[in-house]
């Protein structure tokens, strides 16, 4: 009997040692891309800092919509550790108004000038709002590698005070076709997407009177391990 429960102990301890190995163990061979060929860095997208680069517009039938910068910026926000002591200004926010004319469902764009290009493969998008404890919903519009335009829910609005407000962008598909194409092999374009703006869904039960909103400091957390990898040896293809 001792012997019996000695062989089983025996087994237990070894199997256990086993399984493990397997779980916890990590060879070369067995991390993947994903996790061996990254360089996440978060950057700073914008920071509302330039006039008549963002406006505001909506259909007339609805309403109106203005934008402009006014002085303030959250409190609790922390700064981007690369960029500490480099007195880059930060001192605005953008803010929007809307004039309802009638209830319904309806919404307003925020837009700057031109899309801003996000350098490396975007994983995280965030941006910090006053929402006025609204059930509106903040949409984020992003443009993708072939210049397609996806909207991305970054969340309700229904807070007081500042929020920062973040949205993953989906993992491009393995042959990039379909989804938010960041980057395709058979282009010498620059990988990577633009954020094209934003949208504010407006719940028709609160659309009405006036609506204010303020955004700041847009980032965003991207993988650059191509760019800081790249062999300086290399020959460039864009010609």
């Amino acid at each position: 009997m001792k012997r019996l429960l000695i062989v089983v102990l025996i087994i237990s301890v070894t199997a256990g040692a086993f399984a493990q190995f397997e779980i916890g163990a990590v060879s070369p061979e067995r991390i993947g891309v994903d996790s061996a060929q990254q360089y996440l860095k978060e950057i700073s997208v914008d920071r509302f800092e330039r006039d008549a680069f963002w406006s505001a517009s909506m259909s007339s039938d609805n309403g109106y919509a203005v934008s402009r910068l006014f002085l303030g910026s959250p409190l609790g926000k922390q700064p981007i550790p690369d960029e500490e002591g480099m007195f880059i200004q930060d001192t605005h926010v953008l803010g929007t108004r809307v004039d309802f004319l009638r209830r319904g469902h309806s919404s307003v764009l925020i837009t700057p000038v031109r899309p801003i290009h996000i350098e490396g493969i975007t994983k995280t998008v965030s941006v910090w709002a006053v929402g006025r404890n609204y059930n509106h919903s903040l949409i984020l519009l992003v443009e993708d590698f072939f210049g397609r335009v996806f909207e991305l829910n970054m969340g309700t609005l229904n807070f007081q005070g500042w929020k920062q407000l973040t949205v993953a962008i989906p993992p491009q598909p393995e042959f990039g076709i379909n989804g938010i194409v960041q980057r395709n092999y058979n282009y010498n374009n620059d990988m990577g997407i633009r954020i094209r703006g934003f949208r504010v869904e407006f719940d028709p039960w609160q659309a009405y009177g006036s609506y204010y909103l303020y955004l700041d400091d847009l980032r965003a957390v991207t993988d650059l391990f191509a760019e800081s990898n790249r062999d300086p040896d290399d020959m460039m293809d864009g010609w």
